[in-house]
């Protein structure tokens, strides 16, 4: 007679001790968890597993950035992928009902949900399979697709150009110096995280305010390395935020305004935000740009910056 399957059980993490049982499933993070929980950035009541016996059939765990913080983030979601699609939809949208009702309170906005992925899942049959099986998950319990980006690298030895001279550049001297010149670009986004906030009816200027506050506000790294860019008679060009966050050496945010955009200035602000982390004596630093921002991603394919890697983000609602 067969077997009938072990009864689920689905529960969070007693403690730091059971990231081992944790990790029975894997995922390019893995290596971050145990400081991520030493410092707070996780918690064991955030990481949930879906057991059948002591096999771990199902994970899912929440991020924030600071210790005491509120989940931001909905960035591990693994499912065993040896069992049939069928079984491994239901048992995955069982835990993340689950665990979802238990850490993420009812009248708030659920954290949005990413996961970086190989650059060519669409080319690999078992990529893309990995891939989907999450993104139907997600959707059944009322995600949607909000973008896939690009994740790159640049990388020691790539050498950086020249600065050419065309633009002087300052450091930014406040919040307001900042969100001034972020609010004509975020008029004009080509990022779905930007539009996504203007679509819900807010302006171009608390957009702006809500970028820097929720994340330049945050990164622990000088504010003196942000950059200004300027043409010789004062003219505002455009901006990058050169800076650390929790893991790498960044470039977290680079802009034109809409006056300059087309003529090239992007490739000498990119430039210029490289070269300030390069001066730091960082041998590596990342950056992302969403798929559709094709100017974006050749500047950055023009500087040496390689992409190793691509990502992407659901939200619900």
């Amino acid at each position: 007679m067969p077997v009938a399957p072990l009864e689920l059980t689905i529960r969070p993490l007693s403690g730091p001790d059971e990231l081992g049982l944790f990790c029975r499933l894997s995922y390019v993070l893995d290596h971050e968890l145990a400081d991520d929980l030493a410092t707070g950035r996780r918690r064991p009541e955030w990481m949930w597993v879906a057991l059948r016996g002591e096999q771990v059939v199902a994970r899912v765990a929440w991020w924030t950035s600071k210790d005491g913080g509120a989940p931001l983030a909905l960035d591990f979601f693994d499912l065993d992928d040896t069992l049939p699609a069928q079984e491994r939809q239901e048992i995955g949208v069982r835990l993340l009902e689950t665990a979802m009702a238990a850490v993420v309170p009812a009248d708030v906005e659920r954290p949005e949900y990413g996961r970086f992925i190989p650059p060519d899942w669409r080319e690999d049959p078992a990529a893309r399979e990995v891939v989907e099986a999450r993104i139907r998950v997600m959707e059944e319990t009322g995600a949607r697709m909000l973008v896939e980006r690009l994740r790159l690298e640049w990388r020691e030895g790539t050498p950086v150009p020249a600065d050419p001279g065309r633009l002087v550049f300052r450091p930014v001297t406040g919040r307001e110096d900042l969100v001034a010149l972020m609010t004509p670009v975020m008029e004009g986004t080509l990022d779905a995280h930007g539009q996504a906030d203007l679509a819900t009816g807010i302006g171009a200027r608390e957009a702006a305010e809500k970028h820097y506050d929720e994340e330049f506000a945050g990164y622990s790294t000088p504010q003196e390395w942000w950059r200004i860019a300027e043409l010789p008679d004062g003219e505002p060009v455009g901006f990058v935020i050169p800076a650390r966050n929790n893991y790498h050496p960044i470039i977290a945010y680079i802009g034109v305004l809409p006056a300059h955009r087309g003529k090239g200035y992007i490739d000498d602000i990119l430039a210029e935000g490289t070269r300030v982390l390069v001066e730091q004596g960082v041998d590596r630093i990342r950056a992302a740009t969403d798929l559709g921002n094709v100017p974006m991603a050749k500047s950055f394919e023009r500087l040496g910056y390689v992409n190793f890697e691509r990502a992407f983000n659901m939200v619900w609602g």
